[in-house]
């Protein structure tokens, strides 16, 4: 897969529907009774590249503040999503630890896994960091992870929704309608190529998790060292 070319791709596609008021608004984002959990394999970037990120939704909350704007803590890469978020999944009815093993034997250690966070891309729904990876650590693990849940009875649902490949982080979710939207959308083409910076994450982190991954949902079940 050409990442660039993907991204560049989601992100014409995805501006051009915005623009003309085809995007999909969140209702659940600020629902207190939502209730969709799994459990998710997943990346978090170095503080410094966070904080980069928050000079650019700085720049947009001044612009539309109604919209939802992750916190340095909930920003992530997700490596896999093992049990896709539903109503009703609960913590209590699997078994972890049955779950770390099967990671364990699919996560390759000394991965030099270093991902670049640069530009922009979006979906009809949100915006999101361009994450690009220096060599194929990060996908061979995923092929790992595919190959041997395959082979077992653990409920999950990789692949499920999307066969993930890419490395990006989202950062804004639409839940109001658009104010400004011409000025939104012209700082968000000032950031097309902005270099966020680069790291080498250390570990890969399992949690339990809300859809969009609040810290005050999170429950972390553990941390791989790669």
């Amino acid at each position: 897969m050409n990442l660039k070319e993907h991204y560049n791709n989601l992100y014409t596609e995805s501006i051009k529907k915005i623009t003309h008021d085809n995007y999909q608004i969140d209702d659940l984002i600020d629902a207190s009774l939502d209730q969709r959990f799994g459990i998710t394999l997943l990346i978090r970037p170095s503080i410094k590249i966070k904080n980069e990120i928050q000079k650019f939704l700085n720049q947009l909350k001044l612009i539309d503040p109604n919209q939802y704007y992750y916190k340095n803590s909930d920003i992530h890469i997700t490596v896999m999503s093992i049990t896709s978020c539903y109503e009703g999944f609960k913590l209590e009815n699997i078994n972890p630890s049955e779950y770390i093993k099967i990671i364990k034997e699919s996560i390759i250690t000394n991965s030099n896994i270093k991902i670049k966070f640069k530009g922009i891309t979006a979906s009809p729904s949100c915006i999101m960091i361009q994450g690009f990876m220096t060599n194929e650590s990060l996908n061979i693990i995923r092929n790992n992870l595919r190959e041997n849940f395959k082979n077992t009875t653990l409920e999950q649902s990789i692949d499920k929704r999307y066969s993930i490949q890419t490395a990006h982080s989202t950062v804004v979710r639409f839940k109001k309608k658009l104010n400004k939207k011409s000025n939104f959308l012209k700082t968000i083409e000032s950031f097309k190529d902005y270099n966020f910076g680069s790291f080498s994450p250390k570990n890969i982190e399992l949690v339990y998790n809300d859809w969009y991954q609040k810290e005050k949902h999170v429950k972390k079940l553990f941390k791989f060292n790669i």
